[in-house]
């Protein structure tokens, strides 16, 4: 959840540090923090609030030093202020450490340290390990990389952590485990995050470290990675496909409204060499050796959080409508606490766009021990979804650094869209016209994606209308209603306003009570076989004053009669409408959220990447 970096090396420290906790910022925002050695002389500047704050605080701090680590916090244990922000110091001063993750233990480690003598300044389970580190390294009079090691063994939980040592000026310690963190191997120096983003510009060459593996950094003797038992391992080094252009807003006044505005070319890369109509053929080569066990399933379960989950809700409709095979969608966080019957021969797929969730990443490990084949859909390449899966998919959304998902949920329900016509082919349950429709449909989405971006002025106009509205509904049908669960989710997300997604049909079932004058209500209203029901629903919120919203397909007439506002997609397949529908609900919750001065790209509470439970 928090963002870790470090470098060692021939280059000043700080300025990486920086700008290196200003791309992960979008991981976490409470505070931060860095350290620098320099000389045998320890440094240690944090501040509550965004990084800059920590750069307005240094300006007249000495900022010397080619070893250090930085943080920006999400906070878990303890307020986010001045006192709680990493890095946090040893008793003695000369150790500092930064960690995300959450030591489940830290409550016993730390009442046991305090009959030893150690004083603690913070509320943090972090503190509780730096501690834990000195009182290893002092009383036992082993390297700082073996007092790390041994520490470790002793704490449950989560954990990516850096430490550099006062007396070890030469060295970073890394390690972890259910949490991100990547090395960077440049020319005589190394970088250490939680992601490959403060990396990119320096080197290609990364190295990501597997659960309860320790890396020494040495300045002069380079890399060297062991196991928690102490067991060496040989280092394995991939190149980065991330390029640095893809990190900056390239215009736009928010990462999130360029993401919106990347989709098409998203889309795009999620199908190309995987799909071609002219041909009339589809493959999703990482999953090519398991077309059968897929097809031949029981069942499939999804498991996904936020977003991510409302993607495999549309998921559901698509594999069961296409390629007949029973789906059922968990909430990960959910699902690994309830004793799931999982059979050899169910296929979980996971969905995560950062491939780090936890609650996910523990559902997979639950799934994996009952013999299921595992399956992930995630975008970050090497990630540890897709390293512990059997197979999957990369959706080539590119990074996404607004915290409020756009490219990468319509990415992921349009790989779930691939996926459900491969093995809708492969089992027969599809005719091969209904086959060669989904292709030209498929292949059409980023054009039909470009033509509905040009609706983005009026649809700030509606924007404008309910922007100071307290409540909102979002109604749909079939594989629309998981789209207004992200409709409202959106809304919430990024700009606080109280939303609530519902199948339209159950509105009357309760919300309907909430209806009045004052309410808007946002209706996906497209043709298809549930378009008579729908305009029936909007009939029900009109006659008790409601606003209506209506999204629909170019064309529609009779919704557009009754509606307040219509906003129209263009016409496309009735499987592929939710990734269409989706848009103007984000370019709505992006245009309110910046009437009402929200942060759109860092809303408050929430981080990118959920490494924690």
């Amino acid at each position: 959840m928090c963002g870790i970096v470090g470098y060692i090396g021939d280059k000043k420290a700080y300025p990486i540090l920086i700008k290196g906790l200003s791309r992960l910022e979008y991981r976490g925002y409470d505070s931060a923090g860095i350290a620098l050695l320099d000389e045998g002389d320890l440094k240690v500047y944090k501040k509550q609030g965004k990084v800059q704050h920590l750069v307005d605080y240094a300006e007249s701090l000495s900022t010397e030093g080619t070893v250090g680590i930085g943080h920006t916090r999400w906070a878990t244990h303890g307020l986010p202020n001045d006192t709680n922000a990493h890095p946090h110091s040893s008793g003695d001063s000369n150790l500092v450490l930064v960690h995300n993750g959450i030591i489940e233990n830290y409550d016993v480690i730390k009442k046991s340290l305090a009959k030893r003598g150690h004083e603690f300044k913070t509320e943090t389970d972090t503190e509780v390990l730096v501690h834990l580190i000195e009182e290893i390294k002092n009383n036992s009079g082993v390297s700082i990389e073996e007092a790390v090691r041994m520490a470790l063994r002793e704490v449950h939980g989560a954990y990516a952590i850096v430490v550099i040592s006062k007396d070890d000026p030469d060295k970073i310690i890394a390690a972890k485990k259910s949490s991100p963190l990547v090395i960077g191997l440049g020319e005589d120096e190394y970088y250490i995050a939680s992601d490959a983003t403060p990396i990119v510009e320096y080197t290609k060459n990364v190295v990501y470290l597997e659960d309860e593996q320790i890396a020494i950094v040495d300045r002069h003797n380079g890399l060297r990675i062991v196991n928690i038992s102490n067991k060496e391992i040989s280092p394995y080094v991939q190149e980065l496909e991330l390029q640095i252009e893809e990190l900056e807003k390239g215009g736009y006044d928010h990462f999130m409204l360029k993401e919106i505005y990347e989709q098409p070319r998203a889309i795009h890369d999620s199908f190309r060499g995987r799909l071609n109509a002219s041909e009339g053929w589809i493959s999703l080569g990482g999953l090519k050796d398991y077309e059968d066990q897929i097809a031949n399933s029981d069942r499939i379960v999804i498991v996904a959080c936020g977003t991510s989950w409302h993607a495999g809700l549309v998921g559901e409709y698509y594999i069961e409508e296409l390629a007949r095979i029973p789906v059922e969608v968990e909430y990960a966080s959910e699902f690994r606490y309830r004793n799931p019957i999982i059979r050899q021969n169910d296929v979980v797929i996971a969905i995560s766009q950062s491939g780090e969730t936890a609650d996910t990443l523990a559902a997979l490990k639950m799934a994996k021990e009952e013999g299921a084949t595992l399956l992930g859909i995630v975008n970050v390449v090497g990630s540890s979804i897709s390293r512990i899966t059997d197979a999957g998919s990369y959706t080539h959304a590119g990074p996404e650094i607004g915290v409020a998902s756009t490219k990468a949920f319509t990415t992921q329900v349009t790989l779930l869209a691939m996926m459900a016509i491969m093995i809708g082919k492969k089992r027969g349950t599809i005719s091969d016209t209904k086959f060669q429709n989904l292709l030209n449909e498929m292949e059409a989405l980023p054009q039909k994606i470009e033509k509905l971006l040009e609706s983005n002025d009026y649809i700030r106009e509606v924007a404008e209308i309910y922007k100071d509205a307290s409540n909102a509904l979002f109604l749909g049908r079939g594989s629309s209603f998981p789209i207004a669960l992200e409709g409202a989710l959106k809304l919430k997300e990024i700009s606080y306003i109280h939303a609530e997604g519902y199948p339209a049909a159950e509105m009357k079932h309760g919300p309907i009570a909430l209806i009045d004058e004052e309410m808007p209500v946002f209706v996906i209203a497209t043709s298809g076989p549930n378009y008579e029901k729908v305009v029936s629903n909007i009939q029900e919120v009109k006659a008790r004053k409601g606003k209506i919203i209506a999204i629909v397909t170019k064309g529609d007439t009779s919704v557009k009669e009754i509606a307040d506002h219509a906003i129209e997609i263009p016409e496309t397949d009735d499987i592929l409408v939710p990734i269409l529908a989706t848009i103007p609900f984000q370019l709505i919750s992006y245009h309110i959220a910046v009437m009402r001065n929200c942060n759109v790209d860092q809303p408050r509470n929430l981080a990118k990447s959920v490494t924690v439970e």
